[in-house]
């Protein structure tokens, strides 16, 4: 299992920008395939976001154009760079990692766009 510890969310205007980061422990994070998912109120978890271990990612077309995943595998941490929030962004942002097809958590961290 891998740790995960999410932070930077928050509460911020439409357009307005957001960076969440996610450190994980262990030493097996640059061969692990990390992941942004959220879950709005009312609606099932989705995945935003993808980097994968050769720094290849993949976007919810949601979100394309206005978010950007990044891994930096010395720090053992993924960041989503949120950019042109909209309401519909709102959400608990979950981090989760992929190895060896175990999944893991982190405890979520919640962004809230309002006006």
């Amino acid at each position: 299992q891998v740790q995960l510890v999410e932070s930077g969310g928050g509460l911020v205007q439409p357009g307005g920008s957001l960076r969440l980061s996610c450190v994980a422990s262990g030493s097996i994070f640059s061969d692990t395939v990390m992941s942004w998912y959220r879950r709005a109120p009312g609606r099932e978890r989705e995945l935003v976001a993808v980097v994968t271990t050769y720094g290849l990612t993949n976007y919810a077309d949601a979100v394309k154009g206005r978010f950007t995943i990044s891994r930096d595998n010395a720090k053992t941490t993924i960041y989503l760079q949120m950019n042109s929030l909209e309401p519909g962004d709102t959400a608990v942002y979950y981090c989760s990692a992929y190895y060896r097809s175990a999944r893991s958590w982190g405890q979520g961290t919640q962004v809230t766009v309002s006006s």
